[in-house]
């Protein structure tokens, strides 16, 4: 069975794919939060992904910014109207300071010209694969978390 891209790209569309297809993400309190075209934005409560000190834990700190990579990748599969399953093959964090309150990660969007080559690729050999990064938001707005992938999309 292949996934369904989602009806559309507005938050709460997305929010419902995510916490549909991926129960963690639905485990996790994730919601889709309104963003700007160029990036898009997930954010966690702090208390279901909490750790022994009170802070964020770090599997959840390194599972919001996989899932924001993640959906970004889909929007392009939706944008271009592909159906397909999205993995991510390769992923690293580097976590710069705890997270004291919600989790929020930001992926900036793949620029158009991005997208248009990924979904070339994809077209001609049924897979193709995209580094995205993401971050997790920290005190005064600065990186706690630095995250990078390699995600990869298949017919």
């Amino acid at each position: 069975m292949t996934d369904h891209v989602p009806p559309g790209t507005q938050p709460s569309d997305l929010e419902r794919f995510l916490r549909d297809k991926i129960p963690l993400a639905r485990a996790m309190g994730l919601r889709v939060l309104p963003s700007p075209a160029d990036r898009l934005v997930l954010e966690a409560p702090l208390a279901p992904n909490r750790n022994h000190l009170g802070t964020a834990f770090g599997g959840s700190l390194h599972a919001l910014p996989t899932l924001a990579c993640y959906a970004a990748l889909w929007i392009v599969l939706r944008d271009a109207g592909l159906d397909g399953h999205v993995v991510v093959k390769h992923s690293a964090a580097d976590y710069r300071q705890p997270v004291t309150g919600d989790l929020r990660a930001t992926c900036p969007r793949p620029s158009a010209a991005q997208a248009k080559a990924f979904i070339a690729d994809l077209k001609r050999h049924r897979k193709a694969r995209m580094e995205l990064t993401a971050t997790v938001a920290g005190t005064n707005e600065r990186p706690a978390v630095e995250f990078a992938g390699t995600f990869v999309a298949v017919l």
